[in-house]
């Protein structure tokens, strides 16, 4: 077959109509072979080219006549030196790192591995054993679509509520949605899914990873695989195991019409990205792409000894974003889904990985500048899981501006003021506000991801549930997870038939919801929280697919009554913006207000003082959220008002009696109670007067506008 010269640029396989241009960087290798295939599966190629022109470290060649469709991979000539951070060995197919879409799975009973497994030398001796059929192969795609007139829904910071969702779990065991089309992108985006959303406020769906997956050996060996899917090997191609269209290379157009149907219903796409390490592990890994096409440049190794990794991750490596062309990767990564899938952002996994230059985590890295000055990436919503394993990594609220973060604070403190622990109120003040003490540093409260529960760890509802994690399914001998939850059970663990314990369960996970939609920031909403779901006290579901981790639909009376009480405070929550402003509270009165935008209160309806905030007794309190006080202005240049409330919090066991603050004359009419999610109305209620707040609950007072 013919070979022109082509093209460096762009890098990967670029179809133009009459030939496909191919270009792979590699600034270590002696010699690059492109091999095409007829079908996914075949041990032998079609065709063997070599590519001659290397400009730059990237080695290119344009064969006319090959268009989508065509089946590739790459073999890299060069030392296998692993004491020098050479791992080079020209018998195994290499994925493209730039490849838009995989054909087949890793199998790994076709030893893809570099070196020889169980040899004396360990990683030290270089395996000779082809695998041209046991790596997954790269496809040539047409990327034209019709993308009509769609636009990104651009919903603000304030306005956004996240749902964090499995495109499969969430979809797979779904009545309404066609057999053919559950657990797929199609399915993601059926009528049925679409209304539900919609029907809790979501305005942003946040997809755990679809970067094309590869499940590890020790779980295919137990019958399992990496269903959460933070075991990435390409970071432009959308994993095939989510598309219903079976012909290799159409994952990209399904993925695209998901895309495009969620935008037309004003629901944005948010992709969780894990650019932190790669599917090859540590240096007993399996060669598959980026350590066998240039395992310097792509990696980090440790400085003393290149044949080890720096492990920031726990996963045996990290990428290396003090090597250009990783940091290229990266950003070409990051436009091409934005550009060609049009999706509205990045939840980074393990970001804090990302910042790492030298050993410290830095906020002021390469990765970081190159984020802020990218006309295209900086535009989108960008949220950081701000923590890794390193030292030094928990970074929580030292992100730049324009990024978002997982706010593992306000997690930890509103757990634990629902629990009762002692000293969390004054904790728990910065958190409901949007943490100020964290982000009141050029961010507003929506730099706050305020998140209860995650894909990692109990479910809302085993959450209040289990004492003790219960993952014997993984196989790991329940060693694995976080080792306990220090629950809200009042010492009863597992489900029970106890009335009083069941609706002492209810009520907090009511207390939760609550608190998560109404706290300033950016509520997340984890798949099936505002209904219940189980995963029968497994909290590290990340190996289980199956109904462990697929959302029931399948709702009970106490399931369907939660339901509607997440969609009654989300529809509250988007009435009124005091309880989604853009800026921080001042705690000050502006002109024609009679309140300060916030107030503290005690039980005995007095404001709070700096004493009382510290004081572990403590377990009541009520905020005022002053509607009328907000220096706040809508796209339209008019300024924003809201009605006045009163949030009572009471995580204490007994009940308590609030005196209502206030003036006489001022009524407070109740408008929300965890201990009565009905809809039923309570009478008005006079300022000076008491109200009973249940144990373990709260109370959200309308303060009517005719007393003003």
């Amino acid at each position: 077959m013919n070979c022109w010269p082509g093209t460096p640029y762009p890098l990967g396989p670029t179809w133009t109509g009459d030939g496909t241009n191919f270009a792979i960087f590699s600034e270590n290798a002696d010699e690059v072979e492109l091999l095409l295939f007829d079908g996914p599966d075949d041990a032998e190629p079609s065709q063997i080219v070599r590519l001659r022109e290397r400009t730059h470290f990237i080695w290119h060649g344009f064969l006319p006549d090959v268009g989508p469709g065509q089946y590739y991979g790459y073999r890299v000539h060069g030392p296998y030196q692993p004491q020098k951070g050479l791992r080079f060995n020209p018998n195994k197919l290499l994925i493209d790192p730039y490849a838009k879409a995989l054909a087949g799975p890793v199998r790994w009973d076709r030893n893809p591995f570099g070196y020889v497994v169980g040899g004396e030398r360990e990683d030290l001796e270089m395996d000779e054993e082809p695998n041209l059929d046991g790596v997954p192969k790269g496809v040539v795609i047409d990327p034209s679509f019709d993308w009509e007139d769609d636009a990104p829904p651009n919903t603000p910071w304030h306005r956004t509520v996240i749902y964090e969702a499995h495109v499969k779990g969430l979809t797979r065991l779904h009545p309404e949605v066609p057999e053919e089309l559950r657990g797929t992108y199609a399915g993601l985006a059926h009528p049925a899914i679409i209304e539900h959303l919609k029907s809790i406020g979501v305005t942003a769906i946040e997809l755990l990873p679809i970067h094309e997956i590869v499940d590890e050996s020790f779980l295919v060996e137990k019958g399992l695989t990496n269903y959460w899917g933070y075991n990435s090997i390409n970071f432009f191609s959308p994993a095939g195991r989510y598309a219903r269209a079976r012909d290799y290379g159409e994952q990209v157009r399904e993925f695209k019409e998901m895309v495009k149907t969620l935008h037309a219903e004003g629901i944005e796409v948010i992709l969780d990205v894990v650019y932190n390490h790669t599917a090859e592990g540590n240096r007993l890994g399996p060669t598959l792409s980026y350590r066998g096409i240039d395992n310097q440049s792509y990696y980090r190794l440790v400085a003393s000894d290149p044949r080890y990794y720096m492990d920031y991750t726990g996963c045996g490596n990290s990428l290396n974003m003090m090597h250009p062309q990783s940091l290229q990767l990266v950003m070409d990564s990051l436009r091409y889904w934005i550009l060609e899938m049009h999706v509205d952002g990045f939840r980074f996994d393990l970001a804090a990985t990302l910042a790492r230059e030298l050993h410290e985590v830095d906020k002021l890295s390469a990765f970081f500048d190159i984020i802020h000055q990218d006309p295209v990436i900086s535009q989108t919503k960008l949220i950081a899981e701000p923590w890794d394993l390193g030292e030094g990594g928990y970074q929580v609220g030292n992100f730049p501006v324009r990024w978002a973060e997982w706010n593992g604070r306000y997690r930890d403190t509103v757990r634990a003021y629902w629990r009762g622990d002692p000293g969390t109120m004054g904790e728990m003040g910065f958190r409901l506000t949007g943490s100020s003490d964290l982000y009141e540093d050029g961010r507003r409260p929506s730099a706050s991801i305020n998140f209860l529960t995650a894909h990692d760890g109990f479910t809302l509802n085993d959450l209040v549930t289990y004492n003790e994690k219960h993952n014997e399914a993984n196989q790991e001998g329940n060693r694995d997870g976080h080792d306990h939850n220090i629950s809200y059970n009042y010492g009863t663990e597992g489900p029970t038939d106890d009335p009083e314990i069941i609706e002492e369960r209810e009520k907090q996970k009511r207390n939760l919801l609550a608190t998560l939609l109404l706290s300033q920031g950016v509520a997340m909403i984890t798949a099936g929280d505002e209904m219940g779901r189980t995963q029968h006290g497994n909290n590290n579901a990340y190996c289980q697919d199956n109904e462990i981790s697929w959302v029931d639909w399948d709702l009970s009376e106490r399931d369907r009554e939660l339901l509607e009480f997440t969609r009654k405070v989300a529809r509250f929550s988007a009435e009124h913006p005091v309880f989604n402003r853009k800026h921080f509270f001042q705690g000050r009165r502006i002109r024609g207000s009679k309140l300060e935008d916030l107030t503290w209160f005690r039980m005995d309806g007095e404001e709070m003082t700096d004493e009382d905030w510290n004081a572990d007794i403590f377990r009541c309190f009520g905020m005022r959220l002053a509607g009328d006080a907000m220096v706040e202005w809508d796209e339209h240049g008019n300024r924003v008002t809201d009605d006045t409330f009163l949030v009572i919090l009471n995580a204490a066991p007994e009940p308590r009696e609030f005196r209502l603050p206030g003036e006489r004359p001022v009524r407070w009419r109740p408008v929300l109670d965890t201990a009565r999610p009905d809809d039923s109305e309570e009478e008005p209620v006079r300022a000076g007067q008491t109200v009973p707040i249940p144990g373990r609950s709260m109370r959200i007072l309308l303060r009517e506008r005719d007393d003003q």
